[in-house]
């Protein structure tokens, strides 16, 4: 392993002893309007006779015409490189570490309002059940409910449940408003009862009618075979559908699901729910392991009945 090089294209630095090997990873000027300064100086832990190898990034602010700047050093990550410690674990310990820094180097608003904190803290309670709040997507939620690409929906959660962030390249960030793939809306999730996602897909992948209802689509089995793999989050088989229902609410209808899938990645028990407006379809699937299931079936069950749009 310590010949294998780093998969990674950055800049070597001319500067090179036995003890590590440094690399310019970012550099950027900005013009004196913007006045701001990124600096990125990576240490690779790949040789273990480092005594230490560290990752620091400094940013430097300049206010006004006379560049003052305000120089700010994080160490954010520190590894340590004593022969005792694989050079396979120092590795992971620094993808880990880099898997930070956009958080810190690009910061910005986050892809979605996510909060560690239970959502009981913030979400009004229910009218007819204060058990659980209500949930309420609006455009600050996702890019697609900010692009006008998904319609506003709402459901039921328990109070102590805390929302997760979706991942930028699985929230449709990067191809709002004409994404040709589904992508995920909201993550929630409770380690004792299960998890939910909202997931919708581009109407077009499912049928070239515009503005079909679930209906013009096609029947319950139809739907599930194409969206099956976003509720199990690799694959479906026919054989895990166990319950096929039909709901009508006003004008929308929605497919219900059940389905036991041992193989899934989100959990071997999977409720789904799904229904077609306007250019997308929206899919809600409430997830959770045989532990979860046991305890938690009706409190996702109660949560995938109240899912509208």
């Amino acid at each position: 392993m310590g010949g294998q090089q780093w998969g990674i294209s950055l800049s070597k630095s001319t500067r090179v002893d036995k003890q590590s090997s440094l690399f310019s990873f970012l550099e950027r000027k900005e013009t004196p309007l913007q006045m701001a300064t990124v600096s990125l100086t990576l240490l690779s832990p790949l040789f273990s006779n480092s005594s230490k190898s560290s990752l620091k990034l400094g940013i430097s602010n300049a206010n006004n015409a006379n560049q003052t700047s305000i120089q700010e050093n994080l160490n954010l990550i520190c590894i340590d490189s004593k022969r005792g410690v694989s050079v396979s674990q120092r590795r992971e310990t620094l993808i880990k570490g880099l898997a930070l820094l956009p958080l810190v180097v690009f910061g910005g608003t986050p892809i979605s309002e996510a909060r560690e904190v239970e959502v009981g803290s913030y979400l009004p309670p229910s009218p007819s059940d204060p058990s659980f709040v209500v949930f309420k997507a609006s455009p600050k939620d996702t890019p697609a409910l900010r692009a006008g690409n998904v319609q506003p929906y709402q459901f039921l959660i328990p109070p102590t449940w805390k929302q997760s962030r979706v991942a930028n390249i699985l929230s449709g960030n990067y191809c709002q408003p004409k994404c040709a793939e589904p992508w995920v809306e909201v993550k929630f999730e409770d380690e004792k009862q299960g998890k939910i996602q909202v997931v919708a897909s581009p109407l077009i992948r499912l049928t070239n009618k515009p503005n079909a209802s679930i209906e013009e689509i096609g029947n319950p089995e139809k739907v599930i075979a194409s969206l099956g793999p976003f509720v199990t989050g690799n694959s479906y088989d026919p054989d895990e559908l166990l319950e096929t229902s039909v709901e009508k609410r006003g004008q929308q209808t929605y497919y219900k699901y059940v389905l036991e899938t041992p193989f899934a990645l989100t959990g071997s028990h999977n409720l789904a729910k799904a229904t077609a407006k306007g250019s997308t379809v929206v899919l809600f699937v409430a997830s959770a392991n045989d532990k979860q299931w046991s305890t938690s079936q009706k409190t996702l069950k109660a949560m995938l009945d109240s899912f509208e749009v």
